[in-house]
């Protein structure tokens, strides 16, 4: 007989019994702890981080925005029972507020409402809702002071790198400026439904980089993973190792990187409460963006002066004009910015040839009116303004055949041009000045420069940014009448004609007469782009040559270095006077 069988049964279980037991109770505590280990695997792994960055918003924290009383760490995020669904364990409300997403004329991904990691993120981010109202607690969390503004991102997105978007292949296809999504396995990574989301830049619980960044953001890695942008790996703004001067203000308002390179892409673009929304840019002019470094801050050399000057690019008219997606030609919406002429993620210091560095990768129209994404020839660039659009130019000379389309006034079908597209069409120019020849080609910037840079043998930096002379010319061309011939009246033209072979008659028997003795301009007769249907560039100034007595206003060449003219000039009737 067993005495007290029963009770023994329930009270002291056999060692079987017992056994199986602790494998089930093993089992769950096994499951509860890898649970735990997944919703705060951050938390445990980074522990260190956590309580050392301003995350840790108990009252042991190290920011200034911290619980006045509130000892618990996690709390502020996390809560192992009564969590909402948005995220592992979640401890926060929600606001309910609509958002305004991030875009662009650029943008290729459907952005919407902010969901997912995003979404959490902001219930602390975008200042709705206290930091202190947690869900695990029945009085919100007394806090020292409110979020900063360069935290609080608002309900306003569309200064911010948008979120919540698919990032995938076909995303790619049409934005080939991104990389391919695939390669995104490392710190920084899509979330499970293949959305770029706040965590993909940003480890909440890990701030070893600075703003909780996943990789270290110096030269761009945090931008480069994902975009891919044209030029970059020779772009001066990569490779530049120049610094602050100390001068005026710091560039560099947002980093702690003091120099171009490092700071690369935050040169000019910041992730979050942008000043330009569009492209998410530092300030909210385009030009504002070049000037910190380009003031002669950073950059050796000071281009904000240049636009200070009586001729100029007006770049200070315009703001928002500019967009990278625009029409090739700029006509209706006629403007000049910075990044209307250069790109800034290609730009270079690459001098002579072609297309200088300075020029890269810039959109332009060619020779035959059609757009190209990239220049090939420095004049494709100023095309995009001076040929085609509907834009009339300003005429600092009364032509007699009037032509506002630069690119017509170069066209090689013309009977004269300046050799810009091709070489020139006289094989006799005896007032060339060594190395030029007859079959050089010239650039627009040869004659259209800074009066003080280096093609004037002085310092400032090169490019029609401003000149003491109009229209942008690098040295002086007097266009009045009357003027006394000298060597600055008539500079620009003397750069490459000999003065000497000008003044002796050696290519025209009457260039003396007619600038020394009659104090005629070079202009008077000269189109110094081009003409379409008369030799030697001759295209009247209407405003000094009038019709002669048979109403005629004409040039005709009989040869080699001789012509005859019908018009009058100065008063002298020429009926078919030659020479």
């Amino acid at each position: 007989m067993r005495k007290f069988t029963g009770h023994k049964g329930q009270e002291h279980m056999s060692a079987r019994a017992q056994k199986h037991r602790g494998i089930r109770w093993k089992l769950k505590l096994s499951f509860l702890i890898s649970a735990c280990a997944l919703y705060f695997a951050p938390c445990i792994l980074h522990a260190a981080s956590i309580v050392n960055s301003k995350h840790n918003l108990s009252v042991s924290g190290p920011g200034d925005v911290k619980g006045v009383t509130e000892s618990e760490i996690c709390i502020f995020c996390h809560t192992p029972h009564n969590a909402t669904s948005e995220a592992p364990l979640w401890n926060r409300y929600e606001s309910g507020t609509v958002y305004i997403p991030y875009t662009s004329s650029t943008l290729k991904a459907a952005v919407g409402q902010p969901a997912g990691a995003s979404k959490v993120c902001l219930s602390c981010h975008d200042g709705t809702v206290a930091l202190g109202m947690v869900r695990s607690r029945s009085e919100a969390i007394s806090f020292t002071q409110p979020i900063g503004t360069e935290q609080n991102l608002g309900t306003d997105l569309s200064n911010d790198h948008p979120v919540s978007f698919r990032y995938d292949s076909a995303l790619v296809f049409s934005n080939p400026l991104l990389k391919d999504p695939a390669a995104l396995t490392g710190n920084i990574r899509l979330d499970k439904d293949s959305q770029l989301q706040c965590t993909a830049c940003h480890e909440p619980h890990n701030n070893q980089f600075g703003y909780f960044s996943r990789v270290d953001g110096m030269r761009g890695a945090l931008c480069l993973a994902c975009h891919n942008m044209n030029g970059w790996d020779g772009s001066i703004h990569k490779s530049s190792t120049a610094v602050w001067n100390g001068l005026s203000s710091s560039p560099w308002q947002h980093t702690s990187w003091n120099n171009v390179s490092d700071n690369a892409c935050e040169n000019c673009h910041t992730p979050h409460n942008a000043a330009g929304k569009k492209r998410l840019l530092n300030s909210s002019t385009e030009e504002g963006n070049c000037i910190p470094c380009h003031n002669g801050n950073v950059a050796q050399k000071n281009i904000v002066n240049e636009f200070n000057k009586v001729s100029l690019h007006p770049i200070y008219n315009y703001t928002g004009a500019h967009d990278p997606a625009e029409n090739t030609v700029v006509s209706s919406n006629r403007h000049v910015e910075c990044s209307d002429c250069h790109n800034s993620h290609a730009v270079s210091n690459v001098a002579g040839g072609p297309v200088s560095g300075s020029l890269t990768a810039v959109k332009g129209v060619n020779a035959q009116g059609s757009p190209v994404s990239a220049v090939n020839y420095e004049y494709e660039l100023c095309f995009r303004c001076h040929a085609d659009s509907n834009y009339a130019a300003r005429n600092y000379v009364n032509r007699q055949f009037a032509e506002n389309n630069t690119r017509l006034e170069f066209a090689p079908a013309n009977q004269s041009y300046h050799p810009l597209q091709n070489i020139g069409k006289n094989a006799n120019v005896p007032s060339l000045i060594s190395p030029l020849t007859t079959s050089s080609i010239i650039k627009c910037s040869d004659c259209h420069n800074n009066n003080n840079g280096p093609g004037n043998s002085g310092t400032g930096p090169r490019g029609p940014h401003g000149s003491a002379y109009s229209p942008l010319l690098e040295r002086n061309l007097s266009f009045a009448d009357n003027q006394s011939e000298s060597l600055s009246a008539y500079a620009l033209c003397y750069k490459c004609h000999d003065r000497n072979s000008i003044l002796q008659d050696r290519s025209f028997s009457k260039h003396h007469l007619h600038i020394t003795d009659e104090r005629t301009p070079c202009t008077a007769c000269h189109d110094s782009h081009g003409v379409r249907n008369a030799p030697g560039l001759i295209n009247f100034d209407r405003n000094i040559v009038s019709a002669n007595s048979s109403g005629q206003i004409s040039y005709s060449s009989n040869g080699t270095f001789h012509g005859s003219c019908s018009l009058t000039c100065h008063g002298k009737v020429h009926n078919n006077l030659s020479y």
